[in-house]
């Protein structure tokens, strides 16, 4: 099974990334790396996530990580990482 992040999803961490550096770069630098093996054990484990709150399709996973909401899909052979969000913050 392959994992394939999402355009959207690019942009977002982008984002989320950005927002952590402000108050700590090393910050951000652990949350990105413990983030991307967080998204490489789903390989392992896919449906580990509950159904997505979100959606109505069962194949749309809700991962959690330190307070941010990983959104993901599942398909007979690879996973796409579609969003990343928290709903705290803008």
């Amino acid at each position: 099974m392959t994992i394939k992040k999402s355009p959207l999803f690019r942009d977002e961490l982008k984002q989320v990334l950005s927002f952590i550096a402000r108050d700590k770069v090393t910050a951000m630098l652990k949350f990105r790396k413990e983030l991307n093996q967080q998204l490489h054990l789903l390989k392992e484990f896919p449906k580990k996530y509950q159904k997505s709150i979100y959606f109505e399709d069962e194949n749309i996973r809700d991962m959690t990580y330190m307070g941010y909401t990983i959104i993901y899909s599942l398909t007979h052979d690879k996973i796409i990482i579609m969003s990343i969000f928290n709903q705290n913050k803008p």
